[in-house]
């Protein structure tokens, strides 16, 4: 499976308080979600304002993209939703 992340930036929901960025997964786009949640407790993020969010996202976006990679290979390229507790686990376990 190849998955690629086009350099766009993130769009942000204050409704839902995440940001969503694409990824490219054997060519189709799917599109990822980070919540405000994990931004701030793994990424530094000091709010869930639309400039702390994206800042946090920028400065971590390997990170991200690569729990990212991770998540979508586990879950055969669905819709992702990174939450803080599965941020947790991969990074606990090695960022393999």
């Amino acid at each position: 499976m190849q998955i690629l992340f086009p350099n766009e930036s993130p769009e942000y929901s204050g409704r839902e308080l995440t940001l969503a960025f694409p990824a490219l997964v054997d060519g189709q786009r799917v599109e990822c979600m980070i919540t405000a949640e994990a931004l701030e407790d793994h990424f530094g993020a000091a709010s869930t304002r639309l400039e702390d969010m994206v800042g946090a996202f920028d400065t971590h976006r390997e990170r991200i993209q690569a729990a990212t990679r991770r998540l979508l290979s586990e879950t055969s390229a669905q819709c992702v939703v990174l939450r803080s507790g599965y941020v947790r686990f991969y990074e606990a376990n090695g960022r393999a």
